[in-house]
């Protein structure tokens, strides 16, 4: 198997919400899966080409090291993790501001963003009053389950 089809198998893990991948072409095989680290970021573990074929097919080119993830950093504050898979948006529409902005004081209750999920649009609320320190998400973007979006002191 070419080793740009493998390099693209591996940009369409990456895109998509799917953990693992096998593509059998004739005698040989690519396995290709990735694992969810504790911030629920996708990181790559295992890339594996198992070539079963003759002598006189080519062989694969050896396959990167796995990066080892560095150590989750506990953020300062609480954490306002997505509750569900979807697209975040910072805003009800395009035209529109952001609901909530770094350094925007926020009371219990008060939208911070949407996740679109299904075709249904989510609103995301604080569950603590406070200020946003940070915005972990970007506008447009997937987002998996738990992952943080938002961190308030």
């Amino acid at each position: 198997m070419d080793i740009r089809k493998v390099k693209k198998l591996i940009e369409l893990l990456e895109e998509s919400g799917i953990a693992e991948i096998e593509i059998k072409e004739g005698e040989e095989s690519v396995r290709i899966s990735r694992m969810m680290s504790s911030m629920a970021m996708p990181t790559m573990h295992t890339v594996q080409v198992a070539p079963q074929a003759h002598a006189s097919a080519p062989a694969a080119a050896p396959a990167p090291a796995p990066v080892a993830p560095a150590a989750p950093v506990k953020p300062d504050g609480h954490v306002v993790p997505s509750p569900m898979v979807g697209t975040y948006y910072a805003s009800p529409s395009p035209d529109s501001p952001a609901f909530v902005k770094v350094g925007q004081s926020v009371k219990i209750g008060d939208p911070l963003c949407i996740i679109e999920a299904m075709k249904i649009m989510n609103p995301i609320e604080a569950d603590r009053a406070g200020t946003v320190v940070s915005i972990l998400a970007e506008n447009g973007q997937p987002v998996e389950f738990e992952q943080p979006l938002f961190i308030i002191n």
